[in-house]
């Protein structure tokens, strides 16, 4: 079992997230805990009321929710009255057990799920420490959970749930050694067989994490225009090192021709896998991260990959998500308008922490000198701050999810002076 906490600023942001879902028909209200009336019996204001009533009792807490989510391992086929004991559980022995709170089993994803909501302040108006809750006290109740019910470990789920794939390391590698072309081998060959991907930039985007890219070379160069493919390593600023190697010299043959073949064949599994990677996005983004960086870092937790595109400005233009649970790339727009990073820039709950990240990112391109900035984020701690300055208009095609063209305005083109003749008369 695997136990998430979050603590929302709103109340109201959690609640309405759970029961959104249950009016779409994608969750139900399993139970009502320390209330008066059954869950079944409660609409939304009443059930928004019940913690109200202990919230207005601390006007000096800043955060007053407490928002849990317990996942199961997909071979787990637990019952609801299962499913109940565990959450009773898990809140006693983490001192919840005498507030109120709402149990919500979720069923829009790949694994069995349940959400609880909570409130922090305690009849008497005092608060429930939740410092380190979920290193601590969690930690220990999860623990317990899963020898009491037999549960899957964490340790566990989270091992399934990670790639496998080992990335190259660009800091040990031998130019022309047959351990460099083993280690892209592995990696691209892993990428090419497990993942869902329908364009060389999607294909891009799950080989980037790896430390990985294919290059398509210059468009005015031989092996664009004979339509070659070759690999490169990646060092940590996303600079292209070491030899590159040849598609064809790889064993399962990734050429343009052999993806472009995948692109199309990928299309009917993709549409599958589409609401599991939207459920993960609404349950992040439904838990009103400030900044997008504690989006991504949440979607890192659901074993999510993300790539945000910068311009020269600062602005982000774009965002691609790879799931690594269930092996597949999207777009952010490509999911649907509200997946687009412009509106998930609009669902932050801070603007003021996101635009200030904003501008430390442009100063950081301008003091680097770079055009165009790409950061890769999700990875682990120490990477997910990365940034890679591309050095020309390639890594921005190949990495870019829709094709860009920077046509110069006619009105900065740059003018022919005419050459004065000279007069033969002279």
């Amino acid at each position: 079992m695997v136990a998430k906490i979050t603590i929302p600023k709103s109340f109201e942001a959690a609640l309405n997230y759970n029961e959104k879902k249950v009016q779409k028909g994608n969750a139900i209200c399993l139970y009502a805990a320390n209330y008066l009336k059954d869950a079944k019996e409660m609409n939304f204001y009443q059930k928004l009321a019940g913690f109200e009533r202990l919230n207005s009792l601390n006007e000096r807490a800043a955060t007053k929710t407490l928002h849990v989510s317990l996942n199961f391992d997909p071979s787990e086929k637990l019952a609801e009255s299962k499913l109940l004991q565990i959450a009773n559980d898990y809140m006693n022995k983490i001192g919840f057990g005498e507030q109120p709170f709402l149990v919500y089993k979720h069923e829009d994803a790949g694994h069995p799920h349940i959400h609880i909501v909570s409130t922090t302040i305690k009849a008497d108006g005092s608060r429930i420490n939740t410092h380190n809750i979920g290193r601590n006290q969690s930690e220990k109740a999860r623990k317990q959970i899963e020898q009491t019910y037999e549960l899957i470990k964490a340790e566990r789920q989270q091992k399934l749930r990670s790639p496998g794939i080992k990335p190259v390391d660009a800091e040990r590698v031998v130019y022309g050694k047959v351990e460099t072309k083993r280690s892209i081998s592995n990696v691209v060959g892993s990428v090419f067989s497990q993942y869902k991907f329908t364009s060389l930039p999607e294909f891009n985007a799950a080989l980037k994490q790896f430390n990985t890219v294919a290059d398509r070379g210059k468009e005015d160069g031989r092996i664009y225009k004979t339509r070659g493919l070759i690999y490169r390593v990646l060092d940590a600023e996303g600079n292209k090192v070491g030899v590159p190697i040849k598609a064809s010299s790889i064993s399962c043959k990734p050429t343009l021709d052999n993806l472009e073949k995948k692109f199309e064949t990928n299309e009917s599994a993709k549409e599958e896998l589409r609401p599991f990677v939207k459920a993960k996005l609404d349950e992040c983004i439904g838990q009103s991260p400030e900044s997008m960086k504690d989006l991504v870092e949440n979607l890192k937790q659901k074993n999510i990959y993300t790539l945000l595109r910068q311009n020269a400005e600062g602005r982000l233009y774009g965002i691609t998500f790879v799931d690594n649970q269930n092996k597949c790339v999207f777009n952010g727009s490509d999911l649907g308008k509200g997946y687009s990073v412009a509106a998930i820039q609009s669902k932050l709950s801070n603007p003021s922490v996101e635009n200030a990240i904003k501008q430390e990112d442009k100063e950081s391109s301008h003091s680097s000198g770079g055009v165009g900035k790409e950061i890769s984020v999700g990875k682990d701690k120490e990477r997910t701050d990365t940034v890679s300055t591309t050095k020309d208009n390639l890594l921005d095609v190949l990495l870019s999810a829709k094709e860009q063209f920077g046509n110069t305005p006619y009105s900065l083109l740059k003018k022919k002076r005419k050459k004065k003749r000279k007069n033969p008369n002279s």
